[in-house]
């Protein structure tokens, strides 16, 4: 493998893994923090404080996505977009972030939870468990993917 091919498939891996990170907290953030009402980012002060710090959350997502799409136009321009890869980048890095959250944000730094209700640890359980599923799918789709671009060049 030369070092310009393994130079694009690692750039479809960032902009797959930016991507998915993006896409995924802007899910998070649609749906939990608006529609839903279940948490902001940060639930340990006003409400107000709440929304500004969704606002940034917002911001993050939104500059990770079009990072993401970003590469994605240069990947194509340049003729080296490999979708399989980077389709198993979104994935992965969907979980990451997701797993990253539930364990970092949710327990550790204790700036919100999923849900403010007894029994959370069924949805702790859920969430990352989801979370780690979506990144073993991920990294699987990209090996399989990868070693395919590899034998057919």
């Amino acid at each position: 493998m030369d070092k310009q091919q393994k130079a694009f498939i690692n750039r479809n891996i960032i902009s797959g893994v930016l991507f998915g990170l993006g896409l995924v907290a802007f899910l998070d953030e649609a749906i939990f923090h608006q529609i839903l009402h279940w948490h902001n980012f940060y639930d340990k002060s006003t409400t107000s404080v709440g929304l500004i710090s969704d606002g940034v959350f917002h911001v993050f997502s939104w500059f990770a996505t079009v990072g993401g799409l970003y590469l994605v136009a240069d990947l194509r321009r340049r003729d080296a977009f490999f979708y399989p890869i980077w389709q198993g980048s979104v994935l992965f890095g969907g979980g990451a972030f997701n797993l990253y959250d539930g364990i970092i944000q949710h327990k550790i730094m204790r700036i919100h939870q999923i849900r403010y209700v007894e029994n959370i640890i069924v949805y702790d359980v859920i969430w990352n468990l989801l979370a780690a599923s979506l990144m073993l799918i991920g990294i699987s789709i990209v090996l399989k993917s990868r070693r395919k671009v590899l034998d057919k060049k």
